[in-house]
C-alpha cells in the first residue's frame, strides 16, 4: 500500500482456517500468510506476481537485487529474501503496516540481504535512494485501503520504474478493477516500456489481472518458457504451467 499521507488507515488482522489475513480499515484483504507454513505464497494473485520468474534463466533465479513496491502481507518480501534468497528491498509507507508484518507474518528485521523501507514509493523511485538501472526483478502492488485504482499509475511513474530494472529486469504489476482501468494502465506501461516488452495473465476470479514487463524487447519461443515453468513447479511449488496458459501479449 502506498500513497499520501494525509490519514493512513489502521491495519487489523484476522484468521480463519490456519490463515492468517491483513487489512487496511476495511473487509479487503491486502494480504494472507498460511501460519503453519508462512514461505507459502497463499493468494493466487500474489502467487501470479511471481510470473517474473519465467523470464529469468534458471541459473539466474536466485540472483539480483529484488525490489517490492508496496509490502502487504510481505509474502513476495518473505519469498525473494528466505526463498530465493535474494538481496531485497521493500519500499511501505504506512509504518504499521511494516510492523503488522514483523509482528504478525514473519518478515523479520533487516539484515544484510533484507531493507524495508519506509516512504512513498513515488518519491523514493525519484530520490538518490532508488538503486537506478540495478533492479533484477520489480514487484508493483500499489492499491489504498479502498482498492479501486492502483495510487500511482501514470506513464512517468512506470518510466521511473523501468529506469530502475538492470539489462534483462522484469517487473510485474497487479492491476484491479474494470476492464476500461486496465486496458489505460496496459496503455501507460507499454507508453513507458516499449514494443514487444509487455504481457498480462488473464484476471483471476477477484479481478485481479498481472501484467509483466521486461526492460527491453523480448522474444522467447514456447519450449524455452516450459522448461522454465517445468523447473518452477519442481523447485518453488507454484503453478508457472498454469501461468504460461493465461499469458498473452499486449496489445492484443
Amino acid at each position: 500500500m502506498t500513497g499520501r499521507r494525509s490519514r493512513l488507515p489502521e491495519v487489523t488482522i484476522s484468521e480463519q482456517g490456519g490463515v492468517r489475513y491483513l487489512h487496511l480499515d476495511t473487509p479487503w484483504v491486502q494480504g494472507a500468510m498460511r501460519i503453519g507454513r508462512p514461505r507459502i505464497v497463499e493468494l493466487e494473485y500474489v502467487q501470479r506476481m511471481l510470473a517474473w520468474l519465467l523470464w529469468r534463466p534458471q541459473h539466474e533465479l536466485a540472483h539480483g537485487h529484488a525490489v517490492q513496491l508496496g509490502l502487504g502481507a510481505a509474502s513476495l518480501t518473505r519469498f525473494t529474501h528466505r526463498t530465493l534468497r535474494m538481496r531485497t528491498t521493500a519500499v511501505e509507507l504506512n509504518p504499521a503496516v511494516i510492523a503488522a508484518c514483523r509482528r504478525w507474518f514473519r518478515l523479520g528485521d533487516d539484515d544484510e540481504r533484507l531493507d524495508v523501507v519506509c516512504a512513498d514509493a513515488g518519491a523514493w523511485l525519484r530520490s538518490a535512494a532508488a538503486p537506478r538501472a540495478k533492479v533484477s526483478v520489480l514487484c508493483v502492488d500499489l492499491y489504498d485501503h479502498e482498492a479501486a485504482a492502483p495510487v500511482l499509475d501514470d506513464e512517468g511513474f512506470y518510466a521511473d520504474c523501468r529506469a530502475l530494472l538492470a539489462k534483462g529486469g522484469v517487473m510485474s504489476v497487479n492491476l484491479f478493477g474494470r476492464r476500461a482501468s486496465f486496458e489505460r494502465s496496459m496503455t501507460r506501461i507499454a507508453a513507458a516500456f516499449g514494443a514487444g516488452c509487455l504481457w498480462h495473465l488473464a484476471p483471476t476470479r477477484e479481478g485481479n489481472t498481472i501484467a509483466v514487463a521486461t526492460h527491453a524487447a523480448v522474444a522467447l519461443d514456447r519450449s524455452l518458457w516450459q522448461a522454465r515453468a517445468d523447473n518452477i513447479e519442481a523447485r518453488y511449488g507454484l503453478p508457472a504451467r498454469k501461468w504460461l496458459r493465461l499469458l498473452k501479449a499486449w496489445p492484443p
